[in-house]
C-alpha cells in the first residue's frame, strides 16, 4: 500500500479540513447485518446442539456445569466467527481515503470494525438475553429446590392427612429466605412439620437439615452456572471487538492494495 503524509504545504499556507465525514457508515452497517446474519445461524446451530446433547433421562446428559462450559465456549466461537465476517466486509465495503496516511487508514478500518461490531451487538443483544434467560433460570431452579424440599418434609404415611396450601405456603416462606433462619422460627417449622407427617420432633429437626441442605445446594449451583454464563459472554463479548476490528483492518488493507494493482 501507498503511503501518504498529509502535512502543511511548504509555503506555511493551512490546508482545507474535509467536509467528508471520515466514517462510512454504509459500509459498517453492512458489516453488521452480515454479523447479525452469522449470529443467528450460529445461535441456531448452538441451539440445535444443545438440545441434541440435553435428555431427559437422569444421568443421561450433560451436567449443569458442563452445558454451561459447553455454551460459554460456543459463545466465544460465535463471537469469533461472526464479528471476524462482518469486520472483513466492512473494511472491504468501505470507500478509498484518499490523502491520509497510512496509520490513519488502518486505525480508521479498526475503528470501523468496532463500529460494526458495535452495531451488531447493540441490535442482537444476544449474549445479553441468554445471560439473563440463564438467570430467570437459576432462579426459577431454586424455586423449584424450595418446593420439593417443602414436599419432602410433609410427606407421611397417613394417606388421609393432607397438608393445607396455607400450610405449604407458609413452610416455603420460611425455607425461602435468604437469611439464616432464626431459632424460633426453626422450632416452629418443627412441630408444624412433626404436626403434619406425624413424626417426632427429631426426626422433623432431621428432615429440616435435609430440606435446607438441599435448597442450598441448588441455590449456589444455580449461582456459580449463572456466573460462569455472565463471565464467558462478557470474554466473548471483548473476543469479538477485537476480532472485528482486526478483520476489518485486514479487508481494508487488501481492498486498497487491490485497487492500486489494478492502476
Amino acid at each position: 500500500m501507498a503511503t501518504v503524509i498529509v502535512g502543511n504545504p511548504p509555503d506555511g499556507g493551512a490546508v482545507s479540513e474535509s467536509s467528508r465525514s471520515a466514517v462510512s457508515w454504509p459500509s459498517i452497517f453492512a458489516g453488521a447485518i452480515v454479523a447479525i446474519a452469522a449470529t443467528m445461524i450460529l445461535m441456531a446451530l448452538g441451539s440445535g446442539l444443545g438440545f441434541a446433547a440435553a435428555s431427559p433421562w437422569p444421568g443421561a446428559g450433560p451436567s449443569v456445569t458442563t452445558f454451561a462450559i459447553g455454551a460459554g465456549i460456543w459463545l466465544i466461537v460465535m463471537q469469533w466467527v461472526s464479528a471476524a465476517l462482518g469486520g472483513y466486509v466492512t473494511g472491504r465495503l468501505r470507500t478509498r481515503w484518499t490523502g491520509v496516511h497510512t496509520d490513519e487508514v488502518l486505525f480508521r478500518d479498526t475503528a470501523h470494525g468496532l463500529l460494526a461490531w458495535a452495531v451488531a451487538t447493540v441490535i442482537v443483544a444476544g449474549v445479553a438475553l441468554g445471560a439473563t434467560a440463564s438467570t430467570l433460570n437459576a432462579a426459577t431452579d431454586t424455586a423449584s429446590a424450595v418446593g420439593y424440599a417443602t414436599d419432602t418434609m410433609l410427606r407421611s404415611d397417613r394417606p388421609a392427612d393432607r397438608s393445607s396450601a396455607a400450610t405449604r405456603a407458609e413452610i416455603a416462606r420460611l425455607l425461602g429466605r435468604s437469611e439464616a433462619m432464626a431459632a424460633n422460627d426453626r422450632a416452629y417449622l418443627a412441630q408444624l412439620v412433626a404436626r403434619q407427617t406425624g413424626l417426632s420432633t427429631a426426626e422433623a429437626q432431621q428432615r429440616i437439615d435435609t430440606a435446607t441442605t438441599s435448597i442450598r445446594e441448588a441455590a449456589d449451583k444455580a449461582r456459580k452456572v449463572s456466573s460462569s454464563i455472565g463471565f464467558f459472554a462478557a470474554l466473548s463479548m471483548i473476543i469479538g471487538a477485537f476480532i472485528a476490528s482486526v478483520a476489518a483492518a485486514y479487508g481494508g488493507r487488501l481492498r486498497d492494495e487491490d485497487e492500486l494493482r489494478q492502476r
